[in-house]
């Protein structure tokens, strides 16, 4: 089965953002390769949902921290292997018999612009194949016992394929003959091509591993262990924004018996950077990659949806409200047919009337607290709604981020603690803004 999550969860997290902003992709992404970048976008937009899969790729991040080596290949090479191996037009193959090409080239004459191509490409793949030569036999036994060994083993079957192993002892290139460049590019870019494009991929798989290795290492990520899925467990030591400066660490239990996590606290108080934090923190542990926390294990579930910066839909003539009742209902579907997942709602109905929105947020949890099997996160401001549903449910866990009062000023810790919070300061911001002044002063007066 496939992770599943959707458009609006990537949107709340930042998963991806856009181009040249601050996303959760642009944090991990220090690789050196356009291949490597591409690789990282598709595990961003394919999570894994299989235990055994998450943890290896775990544990090979792991092991290239450990190492703590450098991408050893030269990106400029592997822009000319590309290209190389991008021309697919047999009209294109040197010729060995091609004397007045050949003649051409040896005065030195650059006229023909696929023939540099082809030159610079086999020059390119040879050093290539050089340099995963050199770079196997430095890691291979270190990585006998991580998942990376089969890698390994995958990859010296490809450079000892046979007739390919002959541009090993190439080390000079560019004093070859025409025909022995003729010879290369034929075995190379018509009868080995796959091949070739496949040792790529190995690199670029490499360039990944390392750059995600450097953001754990360098940010003290911590690795999260995968666990089957009917443990029904999260455990959060130390977790926090990864994109956050100064993020304030919390840490939260979900277990079985306490599956949804029913949170208060005032506005500004940090509901929604907290529970973005544990989105964050379960999507990327989905992947296998390290997060932002001091300890973590997890469940696996099948998906994550989360509904914090919720759009009105315009288009469609909807209210916010109606938006709202929408998204709910999409959620509906996909826990009723069985599936184990992870769910946040911030501040359930906020586009209706207190007296609705204090009805829908009990019925909607209530209903939230009968599927043992998936993990909820809600937040309100609405605390009634908290103290119906602790006499009606035994399976919720509540947490509230407190507000001090500091000389008639907020002043917020974002550190959780267990209950329901009564804090409500609006009118308190609001009059320490000196709104009201503003409004009732002469210049406002019509006259």
């Amino acid at each position: 089965m496939n992770f599943i999550t959707d458009k609006q969860t990537l949107d709340d997290l930042n998963i991806l953002g856009k181009p040249g902003t601050d996303s959760v992709y642009a944090l991990y992404n220090n690789t050196y390769t356009r291949g490597g970048a591409d690789i990282l976008e598709q595990m961003f937009l394919y999570p894994l949902a299989e235990v055994s899969a998450i943890n290896n790729r775990c544990k090979t991040f792991q092991y290239f921290k450990s190492i703590n080596v450098k991408f050893p290949f030269r990106t400029e090479n592997l822009d000319s292997a590309e290209n190389y191996l991008g021309m697919t037009d047999k009209r294109t193959m040197l010729s060995e018999s091609d004397k007045s090409l050949a003649r051409k080239f040896s005065q030195l004459i650059a006229a023909d612009g696929d023939y540099q191509v082809i030159f610079n490409g086999i020059a390119a793949i040879a050093e290539i194949w050089q340099t995963m030569q050199i770079f196997v036999v430095k890691i291979k036994s270190s990585a006998a016992s991580t998942p990376y060994a089969l890698n390994i083993e995958e990859i010296e079957t490809w450079l000892s394929k046979d007739g390919l192993s002959v541009i090993l002892a190439e080390k000079q290139v560019d004093k070859l003959s025409y025909q022995k460049i003729a010879q290369l590019d034929k075995l190379l870019r018509f009868e080995h091509r796959a091949t070739l494009k496949q040792l790529l991929t190995f690199i670029y798989q490499l360039d990944v591993f390392l750059s995600v290795a450097e953001v754990a290492l360098k940010r003290g990520y911590v690795f999260p262990k995968a666990l089957p899925k009917d443990v029904n467990v999260v455990k959060l030591t130390g977790v926090y924004h990864p994109l956050v400066k100064n993020a304030t660490a919390n840490s939260l239990n979900i277990t079985p018996d306490s599956n949804i996590v029913f949170l208060t606290g005032a506005n500004m108080a940090g509901k929604s950077t907290f529970m973005k934090s544990l989105g964050i923190a379960l999507y990327l542990a989905h992947m296998g990659f390290p997060v932002a926390a001091q300890e973590m294990e997890f469940s696996v579930r099948d998906g994550i949806y989360t509904t914090i910066n919720l759009p009105d839909d315009l288009n469609s003539g909807n209210s916010h409200f109606y938006a709202e009742v929408l998204r709910v209902k999409k959620i509906a579907k996909e826990l009723g047919v069985a599936k184990n997942l992870f769910v946040i709602f911030d501040e359930l109905f906020r586009g209706t009337n207190v007296k609705d929105a204090y009805e829908g947020t009990i019925a909607i949890t209530q209903a939230f607290a009968a599927k043992r099997n998936c993990m909820f996160v809600v937040s309100t401001h609405i605390i009634e709604a908290g103290d119906v549903l602790k006499q009606r449910c035994s399976n919720i866990n509540f947490v509230y981020l407190p507000t001090r009062m500091d000389d008639n000023k907020p002043v917020y810790t974002y550190r959780l603690e267990q209950g329901i919070t009564a804090d409500r300061h609006g009118m308190i911001i609001i009059n320490n803004e000196g709104i009201l002044e503003i409004l009732s002063s002469r210049k406002n007066k019509t006259t």
